[in-house]
């Protein structure tokens, strides 16, 4: 049985979550919660598994801890020897993760940012692990909301020709893509109207089982 330390909900941990509805893996996981709001992820006890102070993170039965969406999702893909969510060949795996990384860090970094340093974020005990440089700063908040924006047109212009983020096949990209269009929902950062392939993959993604059973 393999555990995973994460926040119910949060988009890093959804990432997983999807990951291992696609692979059919979830009853083989034990959900450990991490109280965010009470900064637990930044107390001793939690970095000494992942010293970034971050959730997810996955302990496997010998011990070892994974931590990193993207090493995470890797290592349940490969479990069964049969990769469906990172690729198989060379050229599909680089493509894969060249737009899982696009994904994150124009859209669910950008997003976190502007959540963390343009809005009250995740509450007072949080304000102490925030970048000192940037406390009480908003406008660079408001800069990763617009940067998140101008991502949004990116997308749409790759959807307009693809089914799917990372070409003819969902993949982790499109799991980044989907979790960090929530949380921009959550920050009042919608998809604007005139992005329809966009929103129409948006829609299609949302009728996934394993994401609509998750991304409520």
């Amino acid at each position: 049985m393999m555990r995973i330390f994460d926040v119910h909900g949060a988009p890093n941990p959804l990432r997983v979550r999807i990951a291992l509805e696609e692979k059919r893996l979830s009853d083989q996981v034990e959900f450990v919660p991490v109280d965010l709001a009470a900064a637990e992820h930044k107390q001793p006890a939690f970095l000494a598994m992942n010293p970034e102070g971050t959730v997810p993170v996955l302990q496997l039965d010998d011990g070892t801890f994974l931590s990193e969406v993207s090493a995470i999702v890797t290592y349940l893909d490969y479990l069964d020897g049969k990769p469906t969510l990172t690729g198989r060949m060379p050229k599909e795996m680089g493509v894969i993760h060249m737009m899982h990384k696009r994904a994150e860090r124009e859209i669910l970094y950008a997003i976190g940012n502007y959540f963390h340093y343009g809005t009250p974020g995740g509450g007072p005990l949080l304000e102490a692990h925030k970048r000192p440089m940037w406390k009480g700063r908003t406008e660079w908040g408001s800069f990763e909301r617009e940067r998140a924006i101008v991502g949004m047109r990116y997308f749409d212009g790759v959807l307009a020709n693809s089914p799917y983020v990372a070409g003819s096949e969902f993949s982790l990209a499109d799991i980044t893509l989907v979790a960090g269009l929530r949380f921009a929902e959550q920050t009042q950062t919608d998809i604007s109207p005139e992005l329809s392939s966009l929103r129409k993959w948006h829609k299609r993604m949302l009728e996934r089982p394993s994401i609509a059973r998750l991304a409520k």
